[in-house]
């Protein structure tokens, strides 16, 4: 039998014309996505919640290293089935384009990409690759669905921690009164950048330093429990020591310890306890190179796989540009719809509050009054959605980022709109309700307002887009609302009332 061994130094030999191939496909995979590229390295950069993608690649790159004595002794060629998993990435990023999904539009890169190193090295390569090109998956920032879970968990350590030293304290929410301050629990406090990170980090460890598959689970158990402990510990302490010294030095001490220490302290603690449970010898082979040497099927021209990898690439922005620019002309639409029994009043100036929708082509805002009880009305017209102006994005809607308005707690549906109570200092409280409507779908369900935006864009529907919020002032009785969308016919009648 003909040995498939190579000289990796050999510039004449299958390596340097696959991996030179390779390198020039993926480069211009990124160009054509480069809008995709920048704003993923983008938020490496700026969000405290993902700066630790930035040494994902550097990372990558080193399983890659470390595995190339084995990888010497394989073959690269180029493999027709590997366009199936850039084809799919595509079809992910066409999704998330239509549906403004930036985590879809994200993923889908990092799967054509993955799919180019199938296609271009072939499936022995690829699965000698198969850790580092998984581990890639976690370039894509994802995670920051777990901060409300978080935030009820360190509201749930704090509080008998703060009884437990003699500390008076009540909690609303996610605001905790404790002792002469009141404090929030807000998503940066909540512990998600350090269990996402802690994820990235035990799913690293568990993969080098142990063999047996069940201590690879119990590894990541502790990687991800830990911190979430160790969080609470810290919000407690920060508590603590204002009570005893002042607000002023413990959040600076606690912006230190966040900043620098802790989480330092945490990764060392997990890697203590996980070290006496190691299984996995440092110079172990990480795959069995010779049952990687059968030459595989589907063998393509190298040029030719190439040249079909951008092509299917290509061919999803390509259709996104078909199906763009269907958006349909608005009225001009300038004031709120009259609803009978209700008047327009002066909005309230002492604590002033508006939905945040800066992308929308139409905003109105009023107040409504029956005599009795009011409500505030926020309604944002999307003509269509895209990237920079979506109807259902962080920071965008009843809260904006950093504002000074606090969400302190969901609500029960009102009238089948989410509800949730916000407080701003003084304090005063506002009750609101929320709906959206996509097309002709009604919902107060966002995941369902992806979803409608994906099907009006991709099947050429009406792509008209509103958000309307109803809110009652002073904290008032959600019936109120209630009371108001019967007497306006609904939330449909409303909305269409005003896009008449």
């Amino acid at each position: 039998m003909t040995s498939l061994a190579i000289n990796p130094t050999d510039t004449t030999g299958p390596w340097p014309r696959h991996l030179g191939v390779l390198a020039g496909v993926a480069a211009m995979i990124l160009a054509l996505f480069a809008n995709d590229v920048a704003q993923m390295t983008g938020i490496w950069w700026t969000s405290t919640t993902y700066g630790h993608c930035l040494f994902i690649g550097p990372v990558v790159a080193w399983l890659v290293w470390t595995r190339r004595a084995d990888l010497a002794t394989l073959t690269p060629v180029a493999w027709w089935p590997g366009l199936v998993l850039v084809a799919l990435g595509g079809f992910g990023w066409l999704l998330g384009d239509a549906g403004s999904v930036s985590l879809a539009r994200q993923l889908g890169l990092v799967l054509m990409l993955q799919g180019a190193v199938v296609t271009l090295l072939g499936p022995n390569v690829a699965s000698g690759l198969l850790f580092p090109l998984c581990y890639a998956l976690i370039l894509v920032p994802f995670g920051d669905f777990l901060e409300p879970q978080l935030q009820a968990v360190t509201v749930a350590i704090v509080m008998p921690l703060l009884h437990l030293v003699g500390v008076t304290a009540s909690v609303d929410g996610v605001l905790i009164h404790a002792g002469r301050y009141h404090f929030e629990v807000a998503e940066a406090c909540s512990g998600a950048k350090f269990v996402i990170a802690m994820f990235a980090f035990g799913i690293l460890v568990a993969a080098t330093c142990f063999q047996s598959w069940r201590r690879r689970a119990v590894f990541m158990v502790v990687a991800l429990v830990v911190p979430v402990l160790a969080n609470g510990v810290r919000a407690w302490g920060t508590i603590y020591a204002a009570d005893i010294w002042g607000i002023e030095r413990a959040t600076g001490l606690d912006h230190i310890v966040y900043g620098w220490l802790f989480f330092g302290c945490v990764m060392a603690g997990v890697l203590a306890l996980g070290w006496r449970w190691f299984d996995r010898a440092p110079d172990a082979p990480v795959f069995d190179s010779r049952r990687l040497q059968a030459p595989p099927r589907f063998v393509a021209p190298l040029a030719f796989a190439a040249a079909l990898t951008l092509a299917t690439a290509a061919l999803f922005p390509a259709w996104s540009g078909a199906i763009a620019g269907r958006a349909t002309v608005l009225p001009q639409t300038t004031d709120l719809p009259p609803v009978a029994g209700w008047s327009v009043a002066s909005p309230d100036r002492e604590a002033p509050w508006q939905p945040h929708h800066p992308g929308a082509d139409r905003r109105l805002f009023g107040r409504y009054t029956d005599g009795r009880n009011s409500v505030d009305v926020g309604i944002a017209i999307y003509a269509d959605q895209h990237e920079g102006k979506e109807l259902v994005t962080f920071g965008t809607g009843v809260l904006q980022e950093e504002d000074r308005w606090v969400r302190v707690a969901d609500l029960p549906f009102v009238a089948g709109g989410s509800a949730m109570r916000i407080v701003v200092p003084g304090p005063v409280e506002r009750t609101v309700a929320t709906w959206y409507r996509v097309g002709s779908t009604v919902t107060a369900d966002e995941r369902r307002v992806k979803l409608e935006t994906m099907r009006a864009r991709l099947m050429g529907g009406n792509q008209v887009a509103v958000a309307l919020h109803i809110a009652t002032p002073g904290g008032g009785d959600p019936a109120v609302i209630a009371q108001f969308v019967a007497a306006a016919g609904g939330p449909d009648a409303l909305i269409e009332r005003t896009l008449r």
